[in-house]
């Protein structure tokens, strides 16, 4: 027998996720597009893609699929997601080495710009008419949470994440070499360790749910740190 679901909060809960995660993924492809066509390579900006439309940016899956699925799964305690990556052409960046560190960084660092102007924005939640206060108040709590969640994630070092683009170009080519082989796995690795630890986990009794160690942790600490320095703690 299905559960009784309650639409009015589900509802509720779906309208104050939406636009945190929607701006967060657009953001960060269009921060990619853009410092990628800085330095020298146009193929997102010919492509449509340097822009702030999310539709240009939704993926069928990691923007609404997965989200929804993760949303319902959690009782609408969390929400994550990913948008279509924007192509670069690292081939035709100025100084492709460097260069594709900036254009990797680029886009954990668009979010951890939004967390912050969200987090400011909530300080001054109260001066709206009292019957806005709430649903915005929830929205940019989410788009704190939802920001960092994505930069910390982006930023491990395991390609094809942003993190492991910066580490291919940062370490020496005895490590990064091999380190740039694994992007042909890196996104079974990373679904393997979201999903597939956690239910094995769960069957053995064991809490083996990694991503909450290495993503979840920090970014929770981190949203602490930021409501600690803007007076929200």
């Amino acid at each position: 027998m299905m559960p009784d679901i309650d639409l009015a909060a589900l509802a509720h809960t779906i309208s104050v996720w939406i636009l945190p995660v929607l701006f967060a993924v657009t953001f960060h492809e269009a921060a990619h597009g853009f410092v990628a066509n800085m330095l020298g390579d146009d193929t997102a900006r010919r492509l449509g893609r340097v822009t702030f439309n999310p539709l240009k940016h939704v993926d069928p899956f990691g923007t609404v699929i997965l989200p929804a699925l993760l949303l319902l799964g959690s009782g609408g305690r969390f929400m994550f997601g990913f948008a279509k990556p924007v192509p670069v052409n690292f081939a035709r960046l100025n100084r492709p080495r460097r260069d594709m560190v900036l254009v990797a960084a680029a886009g954990p660092g668009a979010n951890l710009i939004l967390a912050l102007l969200s987090g400011i924005a909530l300080t001054s939640v109260t001066e709206l008419p009292p019957a806005a206060v709430e649903w915005t108040a929830q929205n940019l709590v989410n788009s704190v949470w939802i920001n960092l969640l994505l930069a910390v994630f982006n930023m491990l070092p395991v390609p094809p994440l942003d993190g492991g683009r910066v580490a291919v170009g940062l370490l020496p080519d005895v490590l990064a070499r091999p380190l740039a082989r694994l992007e042909r796995v890196g996104i079974l690795i990373i679904l393997g360790v979201v999903f597939l630890l956690p239910l094995i986990g769960d069957q053995i009794g064991v809490d083996l749910n990694i991503f909450w160690w290495l993503v979840g942790v920090p970014a929770q600490a981190l949203m602490n740190l930021l409501f600690a320095g803007l007076g929200l703690a």
